[in-house]
């Protein structure tokens, strides 16, 4: 069978854009998808070609210039949408519709206004007529987690002998537990009778947290496509974090057995560009690319990395593009992370004394400010250095 790998859908341009307070522009949008391209994934969604002229040139710009990599567009399950969608993708070299209508009875009930038969029946339609328009069809079952099972059997299985060629799975309002959303995949691809050669997609939020869970679960029982966005953005808490799903598949490959075609060395600058584009900032002690996520506080931790990073890094820096900057010195930094950065800050001949009174004023000064800096390192080391040789002079003097 040889080694499975992953497909990496990636939506920040689309999903990632319905973001609150977010508002690409055309050559924002471009420029981060010439950025998803050097990342590697295999599929971008540029947008929704029906929801505005700026978003539809928008994708119809990337469609035209990028090479190398499928390019996807939404459409409602509407005629309109779909044409829109075809003319703003008829240069990509690549192109995937990605079609959707609501299936479970809670959309169906009060947004839709549509029984079961007349959406299943609709679907259906719109597949039929997108066939040919493009080279792959995706559909997406909106609010699948929420739809009665055996109901969305029937739903895939008659749009996958309408014509669609990838089948998407979505958790829409996060609602899903990992081992249900697992169960819910394994189901589908245990029971949709015309299966074989279709491929499965998971496409997961965030409202309880459990986005890069249920993402990995539903890879774990046979999705073969996984949807995220960069630094997890998107509507409400935001979708699956493509830098936190990817780096799972790579440092538990043990566990996995999987493959993808990240370039993991882009991640970091990927999410540089898209923080930098949204004026969203990280949260320090965001997973893979916050400011924290590889900085070790606690003597402790710093006494062990010293001696073997393996110890508390399960990845290395480097992997995503990260210059290290190794240690958060505090209150509970050791005196072994205070002497190697003060050699790293070019202090290599300090005599034990120095270093010694270096660290008490070091740890005085770290129970009185709440961050502490190069500068305040180089502060503390020139004035024991300053005061040694006031002693020494004053010994001679006498």
């Amino acid at each position: 069978m040889g080694v499975k790998r992953v497909i990496v859908f990636d939506t920040t341009l689309r999903d990632g854009e319905q973001t609150p307070g977010v508002n690409f522009n055309s050559n924002d949008k471009f420029e981060i998808a010439k950025q998803l391209v050097n990342l590697g994934v295999d599929v971008i969604e540029a947008g929704f070609p029906a929801a505005s002229n700026g978003d539809f040139e928008a994708v119809k710009n990337i469609a035209d210039k990028l090479r190398g990599v499928t390019i996807a567009a939404m459409a409602r399950s509407v005629k309109e949408d779909i044409d829109r969608a075809s003319s703003a993708l008829k240069n990509a070299e690549r192109s995937r519709l990605h079609v959707f209508i609501a299936t479970s009875d809670i959309h169906l009930k009060y947004k839709l206004k549509m029984s079961r038969e007349e959406m299943l029946e609709k679907a259906v339609e719109m597949v039929k007529y997108a066939k040919g328009k493009f080279d792959e069809i995706q559909f997406s079952a909106e609010d699948a987690s929420r739809t009665d099972w055996d109901f969305l059997v029937k739903v895939f299985s008659e749009v996958i002998d309408a014509g669609a060629n990838v089948i998407n799975v979505p958790d829409t309002v996060g609602y899903a537990m990992p081992r249900e959303f697992g169960e819910l995949i394994k189901y589908i691809r245990n029971n949709v009778p015309n299966i074989d050669g279709v491929m499965i997609s998971a496409h997961c939020h965030n409202d309880l947290g459990m986005a890069v869970a249920n993402s990995l679960s539903a890879i774990e029982n046979g999705a073969t496509q996984v949807e995220v966005t960069v630094n997890g953005i998107g509507e409400r808490a935001g979708n699956a974090a493509m830098e936190e799903v990817v780096m799972a598949l790579n440092t538990r490959k043990d566990y996995f057995g999987l493959v993808h075609g990240i370039n993991t060395k882009e991640i970091y600058n990927t999410s540089k560009l898209v923080s930098e584009l949204t004026g969203i900032k990280l949260q320090p002690n965001k997973a893979i690319v916050g400011a924290n996520a590889f900085r070790h506080q606690a003597g402790i931790h710093q006494h062990g990395v010293i001696n073997n990073r393996a110890t508390y890094e399960i990845m290395k820096p480097e992997d995503i593009g990260i210059i290290p900057d190794t240690f958060a010195l505090g209150k509970l930094s050791g005196r072994n992370a205070f002497e190697l950065k003060v050699r790293q800050l070019g202090y290599n001949n300090l005599s034990p004394g120095e270093l010694s009174d270096a660290f008490r004023r070091f740890k005085d000064l770290a129970d009185r400010k709440k961050v502490i800096v190069d500068e305040d390192i180089r502060f503390v080391v020139e004035e024991t250095l300053e005061e040694f040789r006031s002693f020494k002079e004053g010994e001679a003097w006498a």
